[in-house]
Order: C-alpha cells, then structure tokens, then sequence
C-alpha cells in the first residue's frame, strides 16, 4: 500500500507495529491532497529556508522526504549535562540527511535536518546518530 506522501507502507516498521498515525492524521497528507504543486511549493520553501540558513559545512539542500519522528528523534545534551528530546516521537517531518564535506578517515559527520509547518531544525552527528549537536532549532 502507498501512503499519499509516496511512501511504502508496506514496508514501514511504523505502520506495521501501529505507530503510525496514517494519512488521515498527518499534515503531510494534508498538504499533498490540497494539490501536488502546493506541496511541492511548500517543500520549495522550506529547502530555501535551510539553505539560507548558511551553515558552515553543509551542502547545498535540493530535497526533503516524510519522516516518521520516533526514527530521527535524537537526544540533545544539554550545557547542564541533561539530554532532552525535541521533537514528537508519533509525528511526521519533512527532513533530510547529509553527509560533511570535510569528513576525514578518522570521521564520519552528518547533518541532519527535520522542519514541519511550525519549525526548522538542524543538528550535526556522528555515524548512526551518536553525539548529537543542535545546530539551529527555529521557528518559522
């Protein structure tokens, strides 16, 4: 089965296991079922958005896929030493992961962008999402 946003819920440990809230829930959905050219405009706005941001090191954004949060939900450590987790584990993003270009032998970075309708979220970790950094956590 296709969800409306193209993804195969077939496929999706989240629709398997109930975690997914389904199409009828989800803002994506809702964006894509107001048109396909309005969604595409949205998503047009918000890799704008990330690319204006100018971030040292991260590439240029040309696209952003539905995520589902429970998978891109890192903790944060915060300056006090306690972790806290920013975003919604049952909800949908738009997001994107791409790799530092100044990555060496030694190490692998990443940076890894989420937004909704609400926010723009950038953070930059290691391999599998070990030490998390929140770069940008901004409302739109």
């Amino acid at each position: 089965m296709k969800a409306v946003c193209g993804a195969n819920c077939d496929e999706c440990v989240f629709f398997k296991t109930k975690k997914c809230a389904g199409c009828k829930k989800c803002w994506i959905a809702k964006y894509i079922e107001n048109g396909k050219d309005y969604y595409e405009e949205f998503k047009k706005s918000l890799i704008k958005e990330f690319n204006d941001l100018n971030i040292d090191g991260m590439p240029k954004i040309d696209e952003l896929y539905p995520l589902h949060g429970e998978y891109v939900n890192l903790e944060y450590r915060l300056p006090n030493g306690e972790k806290v987790k920013f975003i919604d584990d049952n909800a949908a993003y738009l997001g994107n992961e791409v790799e530092c270009p100044f990555n060496d032998e030694s190490t692998k970075k990443c940076f890894g962008l989420l937004a909704n309708m609400n926010f723009l979220l950038v953070c930059e970790y290691e391999e599998n999402g070990n030490n998390p950094e929140l770069l940008v956590y901004k409302k739109r």
